[in-house]
């Protein structure tokens, strides 16, 4: 437990601690297992993203019962200099919407293909 379920090369266009604040917006409850195998990452890896999360003052936790509840900071802005005045929560926004857009891509139909004109002229 705890390793990453895949593994991956190379560069990716989203980084873990996008990734690990998207799947926090998600669910505020959920475990650190439960991100690690979401996001594709160990759980001492998910551990310290929440740490410089923290530290960084984009996410809050409190203790409930047994748990976690993580609180993000909406208004936070990114840190880097090209996403200047854009916020966590233009992020989460941006992230949300193409989950649903891909969702309703996995539900709708398989289109089949057209036959060409060319095709059916013979």
């Amino acid at each position: 437990m705890g390793e990453a379920s895949e593994t991956h090369t190379g560069w990716t266009f989203l980084t873990s601690h996008a990734r690990v604040l998207a799947a926090i917006a998600e669910d505020r409850r959920t475990r650190i297992r439960d991100i690690a195998v979401r996001c594709r990452l160990t759980e001492r890896a998910v551990q310290k993203i929440i740490s410089d999360l923290e530290e960084g003052g984009y996410l809050t936790h409190t203790r409930e019962g047994r748990t976690n509840a993580y609180r993000i900071q909406p208004g936070t802005i990114l840190r880097h200099p090209a996403e200047a005045g854009m916020t966590v929560d233009g992020l989460l926004s941006a992230l949300a919407q193409q989950d649903a857009k891909q969702g309703a891509r996995r539900d709708a139909p398989l289109a089949l293909p057209r036959e060409r004109d060319s095709d059916s002229a013979r």
